[in-house]
């Protein structure tokens, strides 16, 4: 399996899903929840996944709303550290663990997850 066929693997629910599992994490979490305006998590969950499906070979409606991603540029307002980092990480593993992503699946979005993620760092 390539990166290009998770979204096959795993369809809009499974996106759906994931974000949503993730994002449950998130508003209670006392490292990530600040970094997000308090008002927008919807936004931000939409943005994820629909960023997640065209990344992983879904439907471009990420790029038709919204351009180019340009991450780093996005996420710079917004002081990432290691400790963000590794939150991030945490909490979308066990969103994970709670779909029971399949193994080979789960592989190819932690590498994705864990490179982004310390790209993003800032601080």
């Amino acid at each position: 399996m390539t990166e290009a066929d998770v979204y096959n693997a795993l369809g809009e629910d499974g996106f759906q899903n994931l974000v949503a599992a993730f994002y449950r994490r998130v508003k209670t979490d006392s490292i990530l929840a600040p970094l997000y305006p308090q008002d927008d998590f919807e936004g931000a969950e939409e943005r994820l996944r629909l960023f997640l499906i065209q990344r992983f070979g879904g439907p471009q409606h990420y790029h038709q709303r919204r351009g180019h991603p340009r991450l780093r540029m996005r996420h710079a307002p917004f002081p990432v550290d290691l400790n963000a980092r590794n939150r991030w990480m945490e909490l979308m593993s066990a969103a994970m663990d709670e779909l029971k992503i399949d193994a080979e699946i789960r592989v190819i979005l932690h590498d994705y997850f864990h490179s982004t993620a310390t790209h993003m760092m800032n601080t």
